[in-house]
């Protein structure tokens, strides 16, 4: 299975290409231009990964990381910066973002942070899994 990556980012040209190298990476890549329309495709589909621009007009790379983990607590968030936004891709760690890079960043930088993220999740999703089924046998005395 593809790992699904959501790519949010106010620049069209920084987006488009870049979501051409990922899927010749075989990552199955959806795009959003605003917070907005993120939380809108996160609502109906489910994406392991998501990588968020810090700074978008409109609301905001940690406001909108706020909202998606509302929504979809699990799913990782790398945070996309600039020099002059560190700070902010900083606060975004506390909310929950798995990890920040500075733009502009290097391919197989962001391909080997998505991977390391997409691990995580996983990993979350097996543990609860087996939790849930830990629950399921006691309750039914096994």
């Amino acid at each position: 299975m593809k790992v699904r990556v959501l790519l949010v980012d106010d620049e069209e040209q920084f987006v488009e290409p870049l979501a051409m190298r990922l899927e010749a990476r075989g990552f199955a890549v959806a795009t959003a231009f605003n917070g907005e329309q993120a939380l809108d495709y996160i609502k109906g589909k489910e994406v392991d990964v998501v990588i968020l621009d810090v700074l978008m007009p409109g609301l905001s790379g940690v406001d909108t990381l706020r909202e998606l983990k509302k929504i979809r607590p699990l799913t990782e968030v790398i945070m996309l910066t600039g020099h002059a936004t560190v700070e902010t891709a900083i606060e975004g760690m506390k909310l929950g973002a798995f990890d920040y890079l500075m733009k502009p960043t290097e391919i197989e930088d962001l391909v080997g942070k998505i991977n390391q993220a997409y691990r995580r999740k996983a990993e979350h999703e097996e543990r609860i899994q087996r939790a849930t089924l830990e629950r399921i046998a006691q309750t039914r005395g096994f």
